[in-house]
Parts: C-alpha cells; structure tokens; sequence
C-alpha cells in the first residue's frame, strides 16, 4: 500500500448517498416527532386533569376553607365539598373547579362565578371531546353534555350528577381529552373516589 491510499477522502457519489440516507431518516424521525409529542403531552394533560380532581378530594377531606369572597356565602352548618363541572356543549376546551358552598353537590354559577373557585383552559387546541357514565353490568358507554364530580367531608367518595338522569348504577365515568393531531387520553372515575388515567 501507498501512503497516498490512507488519505483519500469519499468520492461525490458517496458522499451523495450518505447525505441522501440522512435526510431520509432524518424526515422520518422528525415527521413522527410531532405525532409523538401529542401523544405525550395529551397524556400530561389527562395527568393534570386527574391532579385537579384529586386536589378537589383532598380539599374536602383536609377541610380546607374557601376564598374570602366565599366564605362570606357560606352558612355555618357548612361542610367542606369541592369539585369539577364539565359542559362540552357551552366550552369544550375549559372547565370549573368549584366550592360547593350549599352542599347540594352541583355546580351553581356563569362562567367562572360564585361557587367557581377557578376556571381552567385547555392549551395547545387540545379538547374535552367526551364525557362518559358506563353503569354497572353494561360496557357501552353512555355519552353526556355536562357532568359534576364533588367530594365532601367527611366522605373520600366521589358524587357524580349530570343535568340529564342516570337510568342505573354507575361504574365510572370517562373524560376523554383529544388532541389536534388525534391523540387521546381518558381519566376514569369511581364512585369510591377512586382515580385512573389511560
């Protein structure tokens, strides 16, 4: 061998087809990233979602008082009850995390008045797509417009209503979030106060 041999670099060619084979696994790579990405943060979002219910549980139970301006609502036979309402006819990009201050485990109040204690929006065009009761005995889910979760002390159970009745027993319900790109992710919850995110 000549020295000359250990200094040849690529030939056009070569170097053509390396920068092909790149680029090509490069689109790849970044046009699955997108995808991957909404997968990931409609997952932190159901995640976030379930913290805001399990706050409302844990407020109950902790006896945590309400705001100023609540309190001066409340009468003094009052038990500590929080929790969420969802409507996804009215705003199904939002929901309500609200002070029961009559303990009759509904949500009471426009927008983000009264009982609302905070009014949260989804970002990144993500959306509440479906609210969902699946009764016991039965695995079709059963669609709904809107649906309150409340927890009041001394209980850690979950009182679920919606403006339309319930025709049996509930199991769960399901909040289906969705995102832009198709990505779901569901937060399950019990009547036993029970929470899961799928």
């Amino acid at each position: 061998m000549k020295i000359g041999d250990f200094r040849r670099g690529m030939s056009y060619v070569e170097l053509i087809v390396v920068l092909s084979i790149f680029s090509v696994i490069s689109s790849v790579v970044i046009f699955n990233y997108g995808e991957f990405q909404a997968k990931i943060d409609i997952k932190n979002l159901a995640g976030d979602i379930a913290l805001k219910i399990v706050e409302a549980q844990k407020s109950s139970l902790s006896g945590k008082l309400p705001s100023l301006a609540q309190q001066l609502q409340i009468t003094s036979v009052w038990k500590p009850s929080y929790g969420l309402y969802f409507n996804i006819v009215s705003d199904n990009k939002s929901f309500i995390y609200f002070t029961d201050l009559n303990n009759n485990t509904l949500y009471e109040g426009s927008d983000c008045l009264d009982e609302c204690a905070e009014k949260i929006t989804l970002n990144k065009e993500n959306t509440i797509s479906s609210l969902d009761v699946l009764y016991q005995g039965d695995v079709t889910p059963h669609s709904f417009n809107d649906l309150t979760i409340t927890f009041t002390r001394p209980s850690g159970s979950a009182v679920i209503k919606s403006a339309s009745p319930f025709t049996s027993a509930i199991s769960y319900i399901q909040t289906t979030v969705l995102s832009p790109k198709g990505s779901t992710a569901i937060i399950k919850v019990y009547p036993s106060g029970r929470i899961q995110v799928n």
